[in-house]
């Protein structure tokens, strides 16, 4: 069973004519069809008297989207780490200055920093980065409606009025990610974060449990997870190597950093996993990539390949090297571990930037392979 998807005609001749002049009297470009797909939802939502409060979800949430593509869309080549940590932790802590100096040192490297835009763990990684260097992703809640004056009234700034669309957002443009300690919230965004990337519903991304010398936050956290998530079966061994526990700064910047060092970004296309690199393997390292992961292909090999069609359609990075495999859509944490191998053997000489970073999330329906 799979998901419902996007009619592209109402199904009334004269509406779909009236639809196809709209978008011909606009300019006619390749993205029509998903414009005509979103007109005819909406119309679709209408003709189904879906209520007024429905109505009202819906069209915020794309108006929100819109914004966050505006505020981040100037910045689509430089690389960004998202932090995420409580908003009660107070400038003499700890982990603020913690933070603080790791969102300085990313910054150092070249890359940007994003938070939710409020006080504590938030405010400490804006601080750190430099105000021009910050992104801030804003949620408006009942008792907290603006952005700490860090952030406030920057270009960088998106207000949110859903969580669900926040979250959207931090994913969609983040290239990594270091969880600083906090509450429910911060929990929450672990947890998620996780699962997103476990089920393969994100895009591979360096994940930093980041907290000081002497905090036991997230060793506690590890050891529920291993004694009760993996030793009771209910994860992998290799889910619990999606992220590092470190109280080093250095470390942290290094591991995100080098998760860039050869690999750049997937993509899926007609059954395959597409991996684009920064340099070709050598046919030595592409044996031992074979070797030690032959349980996440489905069938064959893991090859080098030429830019598919669409890769070639869409103008994307089709001037990188690229390997291609049969993925089995499942072994999302042995991917991770794939591309950490991939560093390893072609990283050599990587100055730590990682500009031009493009993510597709998991595979689509028209993306499985083809059944037996």
């Amino acid at each position: 069973m799979t998901a419902p998807r996007p009619r592209k005609t109402f199904g009334d001749e004269s509406v779909d004519a009236q639809l196809s002049k709209l978008l011909s009297d606009l300019g006619t470009d390749h993205n029509d069809d998903l414009v005509r797909s979103m007109i005819v939802t909406a119309l679709d939502m209408d003709a189904a008297d879906v209520d007024r409060l429905e109505l009202k979800i819906a069209s915020q949430s794309l108006v929100e989207m819109l914004n966050a593509w505006r505020v981040f869309s100037p910045w689509d080549d430089s690389p960004k780490v998202s932090i995420f940590g409580s908003a009660r932790t107070k400038p003499d802590q700890p982990d603020y200055r913690l933070t603080s100096e790791f969102a300085a040192a990313m910054s150092r490297r070249g890359w940007m920093t994003i938070t939710g835009a409020g006080p504590g763990i938030m405010q400490a990684g804006i601080e750190g980065a430099g105000r021009q260097n910050a992104f801030g992703v804003n949620i408006v809640l009942p008792f907290e409606q603006e952005a700490v004056e860090a952030i406030a009234g920057d270009e960088k700034l998106a207000t949110f009025r859903y969580f669900f669309t926040r979250k959207l957002t931090f994913m969609k443009e983040t290239d990594a990610f270091a969880l600083i300690p906090g509450g429910f919230g911060t929990l929450d965004e672990t947890f998620e974060l996780l699962t997103l990337v476990q089920t393969g519903k994100s895009y591979p991304v360096p994940i930093v449990l980041l907290d000081h010398d002497g905090s036991d936050y997230w060793a506690s956290l590890r050891r529920f997870i291993d004694s009760e998530l993996k030793d009771g079966g209910m994860i992998s061994s290799a889910d619990t190597a999606l992220y590092l526990h470190t109280h080093d700064v250095d470390e942290a910047v290094d591991y995100i950093c080098s998760f860039y060092a050869c690999y750049h970004s997937i993509r899926f296309v007609r059954g395959r996993l597409i991996i684009r690199l920064r340099r070709r393997l050598t046919d030595a390292a592409l044996d031992s990539l074979n070797d030690e992961f032959a349980d996440l292909v489905a069938e064959g090999r893991i090859e080098e390949a030429e830019p598919t069609k669409a890769e070639i359609r869409d103008n994307d990075h089709v001037d990188m090297p690229r390997l291609a495999l049969r993925f089995d859509n499942r072994s999302f944490a042995r991917l991770v571990a794939m591309i950490r191998r991939i560093n390893e053997l072609g990283g050599e000489g990587y100055d730590g930037t990682a500009a031009g970073l493009v993510h597709d999330f998991g595979p689509q329906p028209e993306d499985a392979p083809p059944s037996d």
